[in-house]
């Protein structure tokens, strides 16, 4: 497993497996855009924090000022994703969330870990408009 949390203003880097999407990554099969949330550090947290909690099968596992990393377990074996988020307040009204999401185990996910980030965005530009 690949050392998780923030080294000099970066996520641990996704592995050569089709498993993982990073916001920070350098190549395009790996890449994912930032989440970018409309308002101050804390407001971002705080709704990523409300995703999480109503989302089933997650447990927050590493919580800090600007970092917050889950254990998201899948359905039927139970296997375990770490997602990952690090928010950057770009001005008052911008916060930048870098998002990693990647498989503990196996090759390919079939696309779960993008799938999920997207799901998280989704949700995260309703919160933000509501």
């Amino acid at each position: 497993m690949a050392k998780l949390g923030v080294n000099q203003g970066q996520l641990a880097a996704c592995s050569n497996k089709p498993n993982c999407v990073s916001s920070q990554a350098q190549d395009r099969e790996h890449y994912i855009d930032p989440l970018l949330f409309p308002g101050q550090l804390h407001q971002a947290y705080e709704a990523i924090e409300t995703i999480l909690k109503e989302t089933k099968r997650v447990t927050v596992v590493a919580k800090e000022t600007n970092y917050l990393r889950a254990e998201f377990r899948s359905a039927l074996f139970r296997f375990v994703d770490d997602v990952e988020f690090y928010f950057v307040e770009e001005s008052p009204n911008l916060t930048t969330i870098h998002i990693r999401s990647a498989s503990r185990v196996g090759y390919s996910d079939l696309g779960v870990n993008r799938k999920r980030m997207e799901t998280v965005r989704t949700i995260l530009v309703a919160h933000s408009t509501s």
